[in-house]
């Protein structure tokens, strides 16, 4: 079999105590036998090495009837949810009722938390539950969150979150704060005798030291380049905030004043790659980049076009021979366009987000700088 996917991996996991390993084995079976049986080899076995006993699948892509591949779409993925629930039910199991999986207009987010990051919401809700920690009142919550560089709105209709550079606010409530459960948590804190020590061991943040001012420093890298677009040392804007990102891992009471810089640490081995990208490849500013991507556009067309020529050489060629020569000619042509696009799609994403990171480092810079003069100014007062 051709292709990079040797197998596909399933999980369906039991609620504690509730079956034996046997009919977990059998639940297992008929769902493997419902989902994919009739058409691809599956492998089940039955894990019992944590709490929820557990099967596992290992299905071969390659189909035994007929060869066609096995895709593994979000479509498949729902369907083995609603298989398994429908097995689960007949043998008299729990399931989870009403539970988003997967949701139209969330694909981006599945395949986040999919690939073990963290969405952008789920960013948000850490920080808010970072501050309803030490928090026993709203105003104490609205402190918290100011000092990690958000603001709270509350129009009496919606309690919304905001940070500098967002298009638009989130609604509290949809990330699961609403009224309700905001004042229950506040009323826990407000009884728990031990708040008082933990709002004074925790307190709202402070930034002691300026980790992007520092590199910035250290590297040499202003700012003012970026009057000139094609003058924008791209290389050294992403080496700066992977070592910021790195700094912060080492001082780890310290951290990024903008909410939004401070999310894109998600995407941190995305930007070491992008960075070795470029360096390997002597591309140190937009312009350089700009001009790698219309080279590599050119030697993509003019491999296309003897792709074409070859491709028709093959269509007029009168003996078996001629036309496996053609056939060949043709694999030797897409093996070298295929590593040239992939260097183009590297190189254009680097290219669209570049505008986009170089203003949160101005974003960045500008809020350290003013976090620094306040220092100043209250030593000055003394």
């Amino acid at each position: 079999m051709k292709g990079k996917v040797v197998a596909y991996h399933g999980i369906q996991s039991f609620k504690p105590g509730e079956v034996t390993p046997l009919e977990a084995f059998e639940i297992g079976k008929e769902t493997a036998r419902r989902m994919w049986g009739d058409k691809y080899q599956v492998l089940v076995t039955v894990h019992l090495n944590t709490q929820s006993t557990h099967c596992h699948f290992i299905v071969n892509p390659c189909s035994f009837k007929d060869g066609q591949k096995f895709k593994n779409k979000i479509g498949d993925h729902l369907e083995l949810r609603k298989v398994s629930d429908e097995v689960c039910r007949e043998y008299g199991k729990s399931v989870l009722e009403n539970s988003n999986f997967y949701s139209k207009g969330k694909k981006k987010e599945y395949w986040v938390r999919h690939n073990g990051q963290m969405t952008h919401s789920d960013m948000i809700k850490e920080d808010v539950e970072y501050a309803l920690q030490f928090s026993e009142s709203t105003d104490d919550v609205y402190r918290y969150l100011k000092s990690i560089g958000y603001t709270i709105n509350d129009d009496r209709k919606h309690l919304t979150i905001m940070a500098i550079g967002w298009r638009r606010p989130v609604r509290m409530d949809t990330l699961g704060f609403t009224r309700e459960y905001l004042n229950k948590r506040l009323n826990e804190n407000y009884n728990d005798p031990d708040i008082s020590y933990f709002k004074r061991r925790y307190p709202p943040y402070k930034p002691k030291a300026f980790p992007l001012l520092y590199e910035m420093e250290e590297l040499k890298f202003t700012i003012e380049h970026s009057h000139s677009i094609g003058k924008i040392y791209v290389a050294l804007l992403f080496l700066v905030i992977i070592i910021t990102f790195e700094l912060l891992h080492e001082i780890k009471e310290e951290m990024l004043l903008s909410v939004q810089l401070r999310h894109e640490e998600r995407d941190l081995k995305q930007y070491i790659s992008d960075y070795h990208f470029m360096r390997n490849n002597d591309i140190e500013t937009l312009e350089d980049l700009y001009n790698d991507v219309q080279r590599t556009k050119t030697e993509i067309s003019k491999l296309e076009q003897q792709r074409i020529k070859s491709d028709n050489k093959r269509r007029r060629a009168k003996t078996p021979g001629d036309i496996n020569i053609y056939k060949e000619k043709r694999k030797e042509i897409t093996k070298q366009i295929t590593p040239l696009r992939k260097r183009l799609k590297q190189a254009e994403k680097i290219w669209n987000k570049s505008p986009h990171l170089l203003e949160l480092v101005k974003q960045e810079q500008s809020l350290e700088i003013q976090a620094k003069q306040k220092i100043k100014m209250k030593e000055w007062s003394r």
